[in-house]
């Protein structure tokens, strides 16, 4: 397809303009921008709901993910009028964000190569005052050389123990890449200090219990063999990849959410590979459990 084909859709009553659906964006293994949009379409169900309200950040990879990407914060100007939109107040003056709710900001988005979809940790809501307090905190649980996957599952299950019983309701998502990542809902008073200050500790703590196997320093020199936990991502400026969100990896590998059995399963067995999960698999997995993130979505 050249540069200047174009082919017009309807989605759900609003018309656009999508180019280029020929064109690789894995090239590994042949996953074009048409596939691409096609998978954003039939995960939206379970993908919104947790998009909605959120201010996003989109990780555009134009050439494909062997190409140069950025990380687009601002809504272009070119963007459709009906697309949703905020303005968050921040230390340069603003940032005019759009806010996915509905399929055809979805489709939108992903015609224009944004692979990634990046949300914090707060929604907007009714709110006059942003940013808003946080709905839960995150553990991004980050392996460092000479880890998988199979260590961050092993610290996800210890950092659910030391949540006690905010634990009982800890969700986890691989992150579609290398880690996991452990979400705990927060009560609605809560603030970012708090939750930030209640994650440091925790890191702290494991750190200290686990010395050869947890480290909560950024410094990378302190990584070989240990699984970071970073819990500095508490923070309404700080973003994390959003539930079945597409990685820009070289097979498209989607950030899936996992039962504790999965979990728990991976731990045991030692095999990374029991979650790592391409775009056909996660819409499989949707179709036979549903969402397993669904119990973070609450009216605040």
């Amino acid at each position: 397809m050249s540069p200047d084909q174009r082919t017009r859709v309807d989605v759900e009553g609003r018309e656009l303009s999508l180019s280029n659906l020929d064109k690789v964006l894995y090239p590994r293994t042949g996953f074009t921008k048409g596939a691409v949009i096609d998978y954003y379409a039939r995960i939206a169900p379970v993908l919104l709901p947790h998009l909605r309200d959120r201010p996003l950040t989109m990780r555009r990879f134009p050439d494909g993910v062997d190409g140069q990407s950025f990380y687009g914060k601002h809504l272009p100007a070119h963007a459709p009028d009906w697309v949703r939109r905020v303005d968050v107040p921040s230390d340069d003056g603003g940032v005019e964000y759009a806010l996915l709710g509905d399929l055809p900001s979805l489709v939108w988005a992903a015609n224009l190569a944004a692979i990634e979809l990046h949300v914090p940790l707060w929604r907007v809501g009714r709110r006059r005052s942003l940013p808003a307090p946080p709905d839960y905190a995150v553990f991004d649980l980050d392996p460092g050389p000479g880890t998988t996957v199979v260590e961050c599952c092993r610290v996800a299950q210890a950092v659910v123990e030391h949540l006690g019983p905010r634990g009982e309701e800890a969700v986890a998502k691989t992150s579609g890449s290398k880690g996991l990542q452990v979400y705990a809902p927060l009560p609605a008073r809560w603030t970012w200090d708090r939750s930030r200050s209640v994650a440091h500790d925790l890191a702290e703590a494991l750190a200290t219990e686990r010395p050869g196997a947890v480290v909560s320093n950024m410094r990378k020199s302190l990584r070989e063999g240990r699984v970071l936990i970073d819990w500095s991502q508490n923070n309404p400026a700080k973003t994390t990849v959003a539930a079945y969100s597409l990685r820009a990896v070289p097979e498209p590998r989607v950030s899936t959410p996992v039962t504790w059995d999965e979990v728990a399963a991976c731990a045991d067995s030692g095999d990374p590979g029991l979650l790592s999960f391409k775009a056909t698999e996660v819409l499989d997995r949707v179709a036979r459990h549903g969402d397993l993130f669904e119990g973070l979505v609450r009216p605040r």
